[in-house]
């Protein structure tokens, strides 16, 4: 997984320059979104490395399925092309989900936003979830947006992570602390 993040990165940071250079992150984020979807789809896959299929053709496939939406035109439209032929020619389109997360990671931080991932137990009440919000804003000096999961494994509190910074107020997170401890003792 290391390695996939690894040889994504170049390619993220290429498409984000481009984006950034362009003042187009958002369109640039769809157009990624929807060709990283379109490499996951089981039926696209096989395609993906197989040698009958030419790398134009699959990058033919790639531009209409990611502008089905709203195509784009003139220079975008060429660096888009670009950009997935480049991946199609070092035989790179699978990066194109993990491209699309790590694109994603440098547009938050260009705009000071912190995606935070928030593991409770149970579902947090709207009120909970503005003062967890706010919190964390006031800690990580920037925007906050929530991302909630429930696992109900952690018997009762949460688990907050936003990239290299964890809290883990679960109930299941002291009582192995505590049993540790224990240990030690």
């Amino acid at each position: 997984m290391a390695e996939l993040a690894t040889t994504a990165r170049p390619y993220a940071r290429a498409a984000f320059a481009a984006a950034g250079d362009a003042s187009q992150l958002e369109q640039w984020s769809a157009f990624l979104g929807r060709s990283a979807a379109a490499v996951q789809d089981p039926q696209v896959m096989p395609l993906i490395g197989n040698p009958r299929v030419l790398a134009p053709q699959l990058v033919d496939f790639l531009l209409e399925v990611a502008a089905a939406v709203k195509p784009p035109s003139g220079e975008l439209a060429t660096e888009q092309r670009n950009f997935l032929q480049l991946l199609a020619d070092n035989r790179r389109l699978k990066l194109l989900p993990e491209i699309a997360a790590q694109f994603a990671a440098l547009s938050s931080e260009a705009e000071r936003i912190a995606d935070v991932e928030v593991i409770s137990a149970q579902q947090l009440s709207g009120d909970e979830s503005k003062k967890l919000q706010g919190a964390l804003e006031r800690r990580l000096g920037r925007a906050v947006r929530l991302h909630p999961q429930i696992d109900k494994s952690l018997v009762g509190g949460a688990i907050v992570r936003y990239g290299d910074f964890v809290v883990d107020g679960s109930l299941r997170g002291r009582i192995e602390r505590l049993g540790a401890a224990m240990a030690g003792a």
